[in-house]
């Protein structure tokens, strides 16, 4: 069994656990102008708020919304006491977000009866080590069927489908459900008359290869319940990074310097956090008319230094035009694989031989 746990509005809900005036009122998180919404307050929900919709919509549905821009260095400290208390309880936990993680549920000790008693457990755990922030679980057989349970009685929900159960839950479930199933499959599929799991099943695997490439197998395979994935540690992160999307657009040089030098900061912290280190350093632009560009240096050593990481990118800045003004701007470091360096000491010159 795979347990997939989901913290509920994870982001406007620490925001209202540190700040009682927001309990029971509209949250949103992201800008007020600009933007795009990171999640809402259940409160805000009501109002049709949901995660990536654009903030100037948002406002518009929810003019009595509380609209914050977030504390990710929060977001960070609650996430990892919690992941921390994932782990006392089972020993494979996959981080999957901030807010969400898989358990292998197969080597658990600690005598549970049943899988409702160790959801139980799990949702009692998480509570103390968040400091009272409520998650939901699903537990199944398979990956994303646990996925698909932890979504299904939100809030505060738990939703267990045994082996037996699977088959049944699977085919009254709606195609979009499965995961990868977006906007636009969800429309090819219901334009030849898939509105539902038990429905997808009638088209065979070629025919769902040809139409949607790769995915069309995988498809195939979800909706008779096979997902060979496991649950594993987490992979060694290719990259950490920050952007900001800016309120309004802008070409102050001294401001969007200025960004950049909080952007490495933030970076710094985390790096060090993790014990990383980088070589190559990019600075990601988006302009006024949505054109996008990168340009990246790499260094010839590895570094967490947030001075190093700053006059990296804002060298790189600098040496750009700026054809129109700037609407986002972001730096990112990669490059952690570890390599042979020599180390050089303060002061001291490297001879050519």
């Amino acid at each position: 069994m795979i347990v997939h746990l989901d913290m509920d509005a994870f982001f406007a809900s620490v925001e209202q656990m540190d700040n009682p005036y927001l309990r029971g009122k509209p949250v949103i998180i992201g800008g007020w102008e600009r933007g795009v919404v990171a999640t809402a307050s259940y409160e805000a929900r009501i109002y049709g708020i949901h995660s990536a919709m654009p903030s100037a919509l948002a406002r518009k549905l929810c003019p009595n919304g509380i609209f914050i821009r977030g504390r990710h260095q929060r977001y960070s400290e609650v996430s990892r006491k919690i992941m921390q208390a994932l782990a006392a309880i089972s020993p494979v936990v996959q981080p999957a977000s901030i807010d969400e993680a898989y358990l292998d549920a197969s080597n658990i000790s600690g005598g549970f009866r049943n899988p409702l008693e160790l959801a139980l457990t799990i949702k009692a755990s998480v509570a103390r080590a968040s400091g009272g922030l409520t998650c939901s679980v699903g537990i199944a057989p398979i990956k994303f069927l646990a996925k698909i349970c932890s979504d299904t009685n939100k809030p505060n929900g738990v939703c267990i489908v045994e082996q037996d159960e699977m088959d049944n839950f699977l085919i009254s479930l709606p195609v979009e459900k499965l995961p990868g199933v977006g906007k636009r499959m969800r429309q090819s599929l219901k334009s030849i008359g898939i509105n539902t799991v038990a429905e997808l099943r009638q088209l065979s695997r070629d025919f769902l290869q040809q139409s949607y490439g790769k995915f069309g197998a995988i498809l195939y395979d979800r909706a008779y319940g096979i997902d060979p994935r496991i649950v594993h540690a987490p992979l060694p992160a290719k990259s950490e990074g920050v952007e900001r999307t800016l309120e309004k657009n802008t070409r102050d040089r001294a401001f969007l310097s200025s960004c950049l030098k909080k952007h490495a900061e933030k970076i710094s912290a985390r790096l060090g956090r993790n014990c990383a280190r980088g070589r190559t350093i990019t600075l990601k632009l988006k302009f006024a008319d949505f054109r996008q560009i990168t340009r990246c240096r790499t260094l010839g050593f590895r570094t967490a230094e947030a001075e190093i990481i700053f006059e990296t990118a804002n060298a790189l800045f600098l040496a750009e035009k700026l054809p129109e003004p700037v609407r986002l701007i972001g730096i990112s470091v990669s490059g952690f694989e570890p390599k042979s360096e020599q180390l050089v000491l303060p002061g001291v010159k490297l001879r050519k031989t």
